[in-house]
């Protein structure tokens, strides 16, 4: 099977969030970087040229990061794992956003419960490391 190619890179993540153009996706950007930060108890590593990634698991197709976003110029990409228990109730207490597969689409943290989406990123990462060998 090829490798990903979305690998971790030397690029700096305050570099890559200084560079958006968007001073509330910016933002948004800083707060997710903390908030995963502290859930992972990991520093944050650039995947590719678009995601921030923190941690990482040996999957089929390569190495991934356990938990990340991604600041898109029309959402915020976060990337949590759709396999909880309760997934779609926990997602339902969020807020405004939609989800497809493991991934958590939003406009802006301020349509978002901080408690909630940080309880979310802890039983995801939980998950995460329960489930998966670390890479």
């Amino acid at each position: 099977m090829a490798e990903p190619k979305t690998r971790p890179t030397d690029v700096p993540v305050a570099d890559f969030i200084a560079a958006i153009e968007n001073p509330g996706r910016r933002a948004d950007a800083e707060t997710v970087k903390a908030l995963f930060a502290a859930v992972t108890g990991e520093a944050p590593v650039m995947w590719g040229k678009s995601i921030v990634g923190y941690g990482s698991y040996r999957a089929a197709s390569g190495d991934w990061p356990i938990i990340g976003f991604s600041p898109r110029k029309a959402q915020l990409v976060l990337y949590l794992m759709d396999q909880l228990a309760d997934r779609s109730g926990r997602v339902a207490r969020l807020g405004k956003v939609t989800t497809r597969g493991g991934c958590l689409y939003l406009t802006k943290l301020a349509n978002v419960d901080m408690a909630e989406l940080r309880d979310l990123a802890t039983a995801s990462v939980a998950w995460m490391r329960e489930t998966h060998p670390a890479a």
